[in-house]
């Protein structure tokens, strides 16, 4: 062993051990744990191991992770070690000692089976969003925009489906009075938003938009000895619904850039975020939302959040994004057609090359465990590819039974906090009861497609500006269809910060000139405003 190498590799300060190669050990240093990563291989050539050592690794620096669990075996980090064969071998080999240990875990389950409701509201994940989910054409998209602006103007809350569904009837009733108004909304688009809702509340996705609503700060939590609690998300029934998988996961992301402070770049990371299966959040994502996805990624660094790509092929991932992932795991990759030769090249030129092996070559020629590792060096320049072998996870490699998961569930803080759902007053009972010729208790507005004064309960046009629905997302989606600010602005009482009279005056004036100018104009200032807030 090298003389600059520590006497237990495991323990440098500041360091996440990745593995060893010919010639040192590889780490992943903590102060860019927030530059982003990537963790790409075919299948069964242990990326899932890979990703849990990392979890490990942050875990341990008192960083918490996200993580959605695609296969059910990175579930085993609640568990310790049991010592397998070929994982204490590995750790000899490379020099280490195998201790088996266990790690702080939070289980997570959008259908509340495994693991802790997970929900939101649709108001929080806006319109863009939600188009997304749904698969609109721009058509569809814009009546949608028209819905949101509908539910702004007339303090309606949209919580959950049969909200929308309520918002989306009022709208096709009254077709012909919004018309004039809002531009053309045709009963039939309606209709076919309509069914597509109902395919997705097939899906199981009634049990994701809903209150009690998510909060962030609850993924942001270390346990009594200081270790980052791995918040896994049991994603093995969601993978059956890929578009509500990579839909929520980045609504997540939206979330914490909108609501975390800016920190530029910490001793170590606030969160970590593994994105697996991220081929999914890229496939035939339009141009709008694809811009949102690379602006939040190039700027959810100076958040303190790290965001690693997990994926089969380095290709799935855009290379305005790619660009952006400075510390990289790459495992064997196959290549039996023009597609896996045209991906075995494009990985292997994104790497710092190293004059002693061919990386192409290499990659084809990487064991089971074995992956090509560059992480970045100090003043955060690419390190050199060094052909690693990978440290074995010192928790559980698998799945852990039904039993063990219920009783972590059972043991944990958030037990009782998610479980029950609230159903409080909103869209759905608002229009329901006008149609019936009451008025709510919380004092509805008139039935008029005319902007009418907001009930007592509702949130005025301020809050509801300040609001910040759907994130950067929402942002965006307001612009498409011409119509800026038909995103709604309601956050049902989440508690976000209001905006500065000066914010106000500036979303004011910016949608007065939408309206004025056009729908190019109206994008051509609103990118303008989104650059000046995130320099």
């Amino acid at each position: 062993m090298p003389a600059s190498e520590p006497a237990d590799p495991t323990e440098k300060p500041g360091k996440i051990l990745v593995g060893k190669s010919d010639q040192s050990y590889q780490y992943l240093t903590l102060g860019f744990g927030n530059r982003h990563g990537l963790v790409t291989g075919a299948t069964g050539t242990g990326k899932t191991v890979t990703l849990q050592l990392l979890a490990e690794g942050f875990s341990n620096s008192g960083t918490p992770v996200f993580a959605a669990d695609v296969k059910g075996d990175l579930a085993g980090i609640a568990m310790p070690g049991d010592g397998k064969a070929v994982l204490t071998k590995r750790a000899a080999d490379i020099g280490i000692t195998y201790t088996p240990d266990r790690f702080p875990v939070t289980f997570w389950d959008i259908f509340g089976e495994e693991g802790h409701p997970v929900r939101a509201t649709i108001s929080e994940m806006g319109p863009l969003l939600v188009a997304q989910l749904l698969e609109l054409n721009d058509t569809q998209e814009g009546v949608l925009n028209i819905v949101f602006r509908i539910a702004d103007e007339q303090g309606l809350l949209i919580l959950d489906l049969k909200d929308l569904r309520a918002v989306l009837q009022y709208a096709a009733d009254n077709a012909s009075d919004l018309t004039t108004k809002y531009g053309n909304v045709a009963p039939a688009t309606i209709g076919t938003i309509q069914r597509r809702l109902l395919v997705l509340e097939n899906q199981g996705a009634d049990k994701f938009f809903g209150e009690p609503a998510l909060e962030i700060s609850d993924f942001l939590k270390t346990d009594r000895d200081g270790r980052g609690i791995v918040n896994v998300l049991a994603a093995e029934k969601l993978m059956r619904s890929p578009r509500l998988y990579a839909t929520f996961l980045l609504w997540l992301l939206s979330e914490l850039f909108e609501q975390l402070p800016e920190v530029g770049d910490p001793e170590k990371p606030k969160l970590v975020f593994f994105f697996d299966e991220a081929h999914l959040l890229f496939d035939n994502a339009p141009k709008e939302l694809m811009s949102a996805i690379e602006q939040v990624v190039r700027l959810i660094r100076s958040k303190g959040v790290g965001v690693y790509f997990v994926t089969q092929n380095p290709l799935d991932v855009p290379e305005t994004v790619l660009g952006q992932l400075g510390n990289r795991v790459q495992h064997a990759l196959r290549a039996f057609t023009p597609r896996d030769q045209k991906a075995v090249k494009a990985a292997a030129d994104t790497f710092r090359q190293n004059p002693a092996f061919d990386t192409a070559k290499t990659i084809m020629e990487l064991g089971v465990g074995e992956a090509l590792v560059s992480m970045l060096e100090e003043r955060g320049t690419p390190g050199m590819v060094a052909r690693t072998l990978i440290a074995p996870p010192s928790s559980r490699v698998g799945p852990i039974s039904a039993d063990e998961r219920q009783s972590i569930v059972n043991a944990g803080a958030l037990r009782g906090k998610y479980d029950t759902t609230i159903d409080r007053q909103s869209a759905f009972e608002i229009l329901r009861d006008r149609a019936s010729g009451r008025m709510s208790k919380a004092g509805a507005a008139p039935a008029s497609p005319a902007p009418a004064s907001p009930a007592p309960n509702a949130p005025t046009q301020e809050s509801a500006a300040a609001s910040g629905s759907g994130g950067i997302f929402g942002q965006i989606g307001g612009m498409l269809g011409g119509i800026l600010g038909g995103q709604s602005q309601q956050t049902a009482g989440r508690g976000r910060q209001r905006m500065s009279t000066g914010e106000l005056v500036m979303r004011s004036a910016v949608r007065s000139a939408a309206r004025s100018a056009g729908t190019q104009i109206a994008r051509a200032v609103l990118r303008g405003v989104l650059g000046g807030m995130t320099r």
